[in-house]
C-alpha cells in the first residue's frame, strides 16, 4: 500500500526533526531558514493563509537561488568558507525542487509556449517570458530562460 503524498511543508517540517534527531546541522539551519522564509509569505498580506505545494516550491527555489549568488558573491570576495556553506545550503534545497529542464528541454519549452501564444519578434519579449516562466515553474534559472527567450525570438 503506497503511503499519501504530504503536504511539502509538512514534510519539511517531517524532515527537520529528523535531521535534529540526527544532528546533521547544516541540513537543521537550511531547513529552519526556508520554514522561517515559508512562515513569512504565509502571514504577508491583510491575512495569514496557508501556503500551497507550489507556493512553498517557490520560496524554496527563490532561497536555492539566494544560496547560489551569495556562493559566487563569497567565492568572487576569496572567501571559500563562506562559499561553500552555501553552496551546502543550496544542495540541500534541491532536494525539493523539481529537476531542473535540460538544455533541450528548455528550447523545446519556450518553442511550445511562443507558437502557442503566437509570439515573434524581439518586441514581445514581456509576453514570451510570462508564457514561458508559467510553464517552466521554477525548472529553470531566470537568466537562462529570458537567454533562450531572446535567442528564439530573434530568430
Amino acid at each position: 500500500m503506497s503511503q499519501p503524498t504530504r503536504p511539502l511543508k509538512q514534510q519539511l517540517e517531517l524532515d527537520l526533526r529528523q535531521a535534529m534527531k540526527a544532528r546533521q546541522d547544516v541540513l537543521v539551519s537550511t531547513l529552519r531558514m526556508a520554514l522561517t522564509s515559508v512562515r513569512n509569505v504565509e502571514v504577508a498580506g491583510k491575512q495569514a493563509r496557508e501556503l500551497s505545494d507550489d507556493e512553498v516550491l517557490m520560496v524554496l527555489t527563490r532561497e536555492a537561488k539566494r544560496r547560489r549568488e551569495a556562493a559566487e558573491a563569497f567565492e568572487a570576495a576569496g572567501r571559500e568558507d563562506l562559499a561553500s556553506k552555501e553552496r551546502a545550503e543550496e544542495q540541500a534545497l534541491s532536494a525539493y525542487l523539481p529537476q531542473p529542464l535540460s538544455d533541450q528541454e528548455l528550447a523545446e519549452l519556450v518553442r511550445t509556449a511562443l507558437a502557442e501564444h503566437g509570439l515573434s519578434g524581439p518586441q514581445r519579449i514581456g509576453p514570451a517570458m510570462r508564457a514561458v516562466q508559467a510553464r517552466a515553474a521554477g525548472r529553470a534559472d531566470g537568466r537562462r530562460l529570458a537567454a533562450e527567450v531572446r535567442r528564439q525570438l530573434a530568430t
